[in-house]
């Protein structure tokens, strides 16, 4: 049963906590979305989503089911624990003001009313505002719902079609979490007109994390992981 559940509108930002032992569950309404998405230890801000730890502690260089996003002091901020997509992007970051106006043109609230176009950046400090935090506390995000490869010489390619319309990811929260998601396009998606697609969310309590959990024997350095969180709880 859904203890909550709303939309995020395309090109549009929301935050909310995130209890320990809860589940957000994102879902690609139409297909073809992008929920960047970044993390925060609510109970203490200044802990918050670690990038190149995930990565590295994992052997990953994408997000699905199975693995686990660390924060910067070695414990487990959530766990991914359902995935229909089968590959979120942490390598890309997010679009801004001149990324955005460069790409799709100039526009503004008082031209456009409600369509005018909005970056991701400039929406994750009015959320982060919200909560005491400024552009200051911006780090890494997870681009979920979206695919990018690297090149054996470095380059970042984009890859369209990676998530289709009713696609989830469900994410456990570990600890207690300050989330905060925008749903603006990719910085690296090809489409050249300004087209931000909606995402839905819902929140439900999760089950108990049992010793032979799937995120937390997929990589020995999970198991670590998940004790000092625990620890962290005492």
């Amino acid at each position: 049963m859904n203890l909550w559940e709303d939309s995020i509108h395309g090109g549009a930002s929301w935050s909310l906590i995130l209890r320990r032992g809860n589940i957000l569950r994102l879902e690609d309404v139409e297909g073809g979305a992008n929920a960047a998405a970044l993390f925060y230890n609510w109970d203490c801000p200044v802990e918050r989503y670690n990038m190149p730890d995930t990565l590295k502690a994992q052997h990953i260089a994408h997000l699905t089911k199975g693995f686990v996003l660390y924060s910067d002091m070695g414990r487990v901020l959530c766990s991914v624990t359902e995935d229909s997509c089968g590959w979120h992007d942490p390598l890309s970051g997010y679009t801004d003001a001149a990324m955005v106006a460069s790409k799709y043109g100039p526009s503004t609230y008082q031209d456009a009313r409600n369509n005018w176009h909005r970056n991701t950046r400039d929406n994750f400090v009015v959320e982060a505002a919200k909560y005491g935090l400024s552009a200051r506390d911006l780090g890494p995000s997870v681009n979920f719902f979206n695919k990018v490869v690297v090149g054996s010489d470095g380059g970042m390619q984009f890859v369209p079609g990676n998530s289709k319309a009713g696609d989830v990811v469900e994410l456990r929260a570990e600890m207690n979490l300050l989330v905060i998601l925008d749903t603006g396009q990719h910085p690296l998606d090809p489409n050249p007109k300004y087209a931000p697609r909606p995402v839905k969310f819902s929140i439900r309590k999760a089950a108990a994390v049992l010793p032979d959990d799937p995120c937390r024997i997929s990589r020995a350095e999970n198991e670590r992981g998940f004790i000092n969180t625990e620890r962290y709880f005492l």
